[in-house]
């Protein structure tokens, strides 16, 4: 305050030269003066004051305010783990589905199979397989295999520039390894041995998937050529196809299910209702399958494509069944309950290599001749006297053809012959690589059981524990 205080001093040491009562007036006004200056010089510094503690309580507001909320990064990582769970969910449909269309004497056998399987799977590409087919910058072209025995660590701060949590990513992509594992589960059952299977499902979730996958999502030289697979009709659905049709082929049919005269003996499954069951849980978890490969939640644009993704997986299941229903009808003279869940099942795989491109009435046809591929293959398959127990290959190998193949016709920038190179290169390797191990297996530790022990039924001779104990008889 020194502009307020050099007035009052002045006018103290004129105070001596006056008298008295000049003196006291001038006291007076000294006093009255110093405190006007006093006033003034307080109301000029007030905006300064309002100033400083306008920009003293900003700093402190800021301090105080949390950082801005990545929104993008939240919808698109809870897209991996909504999707993830749904197609963890197919899981237990698989198992409902085997279980529905086995034999009551090997339904234990199989629903031990689908959750070893999967548990094995969650380890194997958690170990070697999430390297294998995501290697980042270790990826060259000479280098197929990428990284090896190089687990990757989720823990730790997130990784926001990716878009979404990485261990979300992991969780989501574990699950279509799974499902690889689970369609070779269904054609081989009642007659391979527990552990030479379980053998082989640590060979494929470890090794094979992830080789043939990372061609396409890991950035291969499949990725690069242009081919197109959306959310797995090949890298999935096909691939798996192909091991389960490299073990039927050197595994043989079921005792008794083909007669030496060429005849088909049918061995119908245990319970109808859990197959029914499996193939509604199947079709509730590839809304995840399909939806959540969009890999994006955080634009309008993106919710938009998953709902597009949603009625298309719909459409095409639904059609599937329809005309497998009808063609059941007209070449059997009844409809064949199993022919219209295995059309369901195909319609599914049919629409899964592009399910965002076409429009409902493009997923209604693609997934109708997902449906006209149950009622031809199945039957093909008996005649050639290659027993697939729950109709994978149809439905998953041959169905998963044509939905590769449907590509171009909806999606830019595809064609029919890179289509057609990616599901012959993948299906070499998938179906070479299988069956050298399924020789492996069946020269060292024997695939299949004896006679005794595959009439007896795999539960009691193996397991020790039947599904259905009241029921089951030798």
């Amino acid at each position: 305050m020194p502009c307020a205080c050099a007035p009052v001093k002045s006018m103290t040491m004129r105070s001596d030269a006056l008298g008295t009562g000049e003196t006291q007036k001038m006291n007076t006004s000294m006093k009255l003066s110093g405190i006007a200056a006093l006033g003034v010089s307080l109301f000029a510094s007030l905006p300064v004051w309002a100033q400083d503690a306008t920009a003293e309580a900003a700093e402190v507001v800021a301090d105080a305010a949390p950082a801005a909320i990545d929104n993008a990064f939240i919808f698109n990582t809870l897209l991996f783990l909504i999707g993830g769970f749904l197609v963890f969910w197919m899981a237990a449909g698989f198992a409902m589905l085997e279980a529905g269309l086995v034999r009551s004497k090997n339904v234990t056998m199989q629903l031990t199979k689908n959750i070893a399987l999967f548990s094995i799977a969650s380890i194997m590409y958690w170990i070697v397989g999430y390297n294998l087919m995501y290697p980042g910058d270790a990826w060259t072209m000479t280098g197929y295999v990428g990284q090896l025995f190089s687990a990757k660590s989720l823990a730790g701060d997130p990784d926001v520039a990716t878009g979404y949590s990485v261990a979300s990513d992991f969780f989501f992509q574990l699950m279509f390894c799974a499902t690889t594992a689970s369609i070779v589960s269904g054609t081989l059952a009642e007659r391979i041995k527990l552990w030479p299977f379980l053998i082989f499902t640590v060979i494929l979730t470890g090794f094979l998937y992830p080789i043939e996958a990372s061609w396409q999502w890991g950035g291969g030289w499949l990725s690069e050529a242009g081919f197109s697979d959306f959310a797995g009709s090949t890298l999935v659905h096909a691939a798996g196809g192909f091991a389960a049709l490299a073990g039927a082929l050197i595994l043989g049919p079921r005792l008794g299910k083909y007669t030496k005269e060429g005849r088909v003996n049918p061995m119908p499954g245990s319970n109808l209702a859990l197959a029914t069951l499996g193939t509604f849980i199947l079709w509730l978890g590839w809304f995840g399958f399909n939806g959540g490969s969009q890999l994006a939640l955080g634009t309008e644009a993106d919710a938009n494509a998953v709902s597009i993704i949603f009625a298309n997986t719909n459409m095409a299941a639904s059609a599937g069944a329809v005309v497998a229903l009808i063609l059941s009808q007209l070449i059997y003279k009844k409809v064949d309950l199993t022919m219209v869940l295995n059309g369901a099942l195909a319609g599914l795989v049919s629409i899964t290599a592009g399910p965002l491109d076409p429009s409902l009435f493009g997923a209604l046809w693609i997934g109708g001749i997902g449906g006209v591929i149950v009622l031809v293959v199945v039957p093909l398959l008996d005649k050639l006297k290659i027993d697939d127990v729950v109709g994978a290959i149809p439905v998953h190998l041959v169905a998963g053809f044509w939905g590769t193949m449907a590509v171009p016709f909806y999606t830019e920038g595809t064609s029919f012959g890179t289509q057609l190179m990616g599901f012959v290169a993948i299906g070499i390797f998938m179906f070479v690589a299988s069956a050298i191990v399924w020789v492996i297996l069946k020269s060292t530790m024997g695939l299949r059981p004896t006679q005794e022990d595959e009439m007896m039924g795999l539960d009691k001779a193996e397991l020790g524990l039947e599904a259905y104990p009241e029921f089951t008889k030798g």
